[in-house]
């Protein structure tokens, strides 16, 4: 399928971790570059609890209510020009955004023992996948027959190495209980991809 066209609610985007039996060394993190490479870390979906860690197995984080910006923040310096009545942009150096979600708070899938709930200030990095999706696929796995999974509807794939440094629940009197999840960015952004 291709990237989506049209103008649309991102209703169904998607936010998903790969879940190795091991952690993926550095230098195997850094030889990560093109979509086919990213794509086969995230071709089995497994639950976060009870699911059993293997190659080319994710899990998704669910239940999100709300995404932060996807991509490279911009990081423009205003520079005074003696003299003058405005001053010059220039571009700095980017730093590496942290992504912070809301999501409904469901405590078994983030329990000590839960996929999730393990890789929660663990130190380990993971290749992260966000997916903008406008319509629901028949799976969110990606599929060497791209009918079979994310590739069923247009899709735009972002992806990037990063920890899950906290969980901070939020409890709420009249509304659902939420929580917040940092994931610090410890690479550059790939994509947009599509599959």
């Amino acid at each position: 399928m291709s990237h989506i066209t049209s103008i649309g609610a991102g209703m169904f985007s998607d936010m998903a971790l790969a879940t190795p039996s091991t952690p993926l060394s550095a230098s195997a993190l850094a030889a990560l570059d093109t979509a086919a490479e990213f794509q086969a870390l995230f071709a089995n979906e497994i639950n976060s609890v009870g699911g059993t860690k293997a190659t080319g197995t994710f899990t998704r984080i669910k239940n999100v209510r709300e995404f932060p910006s996807m991509g490279t923040p911009p990081n423009i310096v205003n520079v005074p020009v003696y003299g003058s009545k405005t001053s010059q942009q220039i571009q700095g150096q980017a730093d590496a955004p942290s992504i912070e979600l809301t999501l409904n708070y469901v405590p078994a899938e983030w329990a000590a023992g839960s996929i999730l709930g393990d890789a929660v200030g663990d130190g380990n990095q993971y290749v992260f996948r966000f997916a903008l999706l406008n319509a629901e696929p028949v799976a969110y796995s990606s599929e060497t027959t791209p009918a079979d999974g994310i590739g069923s509807v247009a899709n735009s794939q972002y992806y990037w190495v990063g920890k899950i440094e906290a969980l901070q629940v939020n409890p709420q009197l009249t509304d659902a209980n939420t929580a917040t999840v940092t994931i610090s960015v410890q690479s550059e952004f790939f994509g947009a991809f599509t599959e």
